[in-house]
């Protein structure tokens, strides 16, 4: 199995563990990741990063569908990409949740699906430089001729010759854009995912790889990776690892979105803990963020994550292996935890 390194978004001050990430390259880590919420963006990282590192792949997870349109989008990750060497960026993608899309970009939430599945097709024709681009979907239109446009727009190529083949992935957690993600991307990072709850996700992908067979295009396990995002944690103090997580997953479930529409609360509910996830964003919401933390349970945790000493984390490490999943996305910022996992994927150096 493959291993990434999750480095996430910013906090208050901009800063980037270079010695870290060249740490996970050198003990043969495939990939480093960056992401975006509000704060830092999450291609630029990616461009410091590689001025660093030789190797390891640096993908974005994920880039915010509002916050630039496709076509920047790809220019963003071609350039990346070239200054990298090539064959080395991952165009990680998302749509985020509507609070961010209207109340930071100032963009209507629309129609998800339909901005994801103009969104990809706009960037695989711009990386494969075939014939100027043109596109009529739901939601995106190149050139552009609604409202306010002057009608002279016309079909462009890019001028940067890169890599025709850059991957796409996407992060999804709902049947239909897991089916999409399967039919027209390279990648999936599965959001919430534990190995238990694999075998209702399954039959998603392979009918998106059915989707593209009816389209002329072989998507197939061995032309499509899978890497969920893990917290690993090496200790003695089992408690001490889960309750260090929860004030962070009171955040999304309680309060990273509105009651009625929060994704995360969503998939709480669908692993099986609805009660938790009810308590959990009543008390976040009224303002009771400890007590919120508190509520999450232990097992919830302990289903997604792999905490513990190195011998702990092998044994659970095996159910991950055994769902037949490509990679694994790491978070922690010990060189002590590289070391164990990479020892423990048997990495090659």
């Amino acid at each position: 199995m493959k291993l990434g390194l999750m480095l996430g978004y910013s906090g208050a001050r901009m800063e980037l563990p270079v010695d870290l990430v060249k740490q996970a390259e050198d003990l043969g880590y495939d990939s480093v990741w960056t992401a975006e919420a509000y704060g830092s963006d999450a291609i630029t990282p990616l461009a410091y990063l590689a001025a660093h590192t030789s190797r390891i792949r640096l993908g974005t997870g994920i880039m915010q569908l509002a916050g630039r349109s496709p076509a920047m989008c790809a220019m963003q990750a071609q350039t990346v990409d070239a200054l990298a060497g090539g064959g080395r960026v991952i165009a990680g993608l998302g749509v985020s949740g509507p609070q961010i899309v209207e109340g930071w970009y100032g963009e209507p939430w629309g129609k998800p699906y339909y901005r994801l599945k103009d969104y990809i097709q706009i960037m695989k024709k711009i990386f494969a430089r075939e014939e100027p681009v043109s596109h009529d979907g739901p939601e995106y239109q190149l050139p552009y001729t609604g409202p306010g446009s002057i009608g002279l727009g016309k079909p462009l190529m890019s001028i940067l010759h890169t890599n025709p083949d850059l991957p796409i992935w996407m992060g999804a957690a709902s049947p239909d854009t897991i089916k999409l993600t399967a039919d027209l991307c390279d990648g999936w990072f599965p959001m919430h995912f534990t190995p238990q709850r694999w075998p209702q996700w399954r039959p998603h992908v392979e009918a998106g790889f059915a989707r593209a067979a009816k389209d002329g295009r072989a998507k197939s396990w061995d032309n499509f990776e899978i890497q969920p995002m893990v917290a690993v944690m090496v200790t003695d103090d089992v408690q001490k690892a889960l309750d260090a997580q929860k004030p962070g997953i009171a955040l999304y479930v309680g309060g990273m979105g509105a009651k009625g529409f929060n994704f995360h609360n969503d998939h709480m509910i669908q692993r099986g803990y609805p009660e938790a996830a009810e308590k959990i964003q009543e008390l976040f919401l009224a303002g009771r963020k400890r007590e919120a933390a508190d509520a999450v349970p232990d097992e919830y945790i302990d289903e997604a994550c792999l905490v513990g000493t190195p011998d702990r984390i092998r044994d659970r490490f095996q159910a991950w292996v055994d769902t037949g999943i490509s990679g694994m996305t790491i978070t922690t910022s010990h060189a002590h935890t590289l070391e164990v996992m990479a020892d423990i994927a048997e990495l090659p150096r």
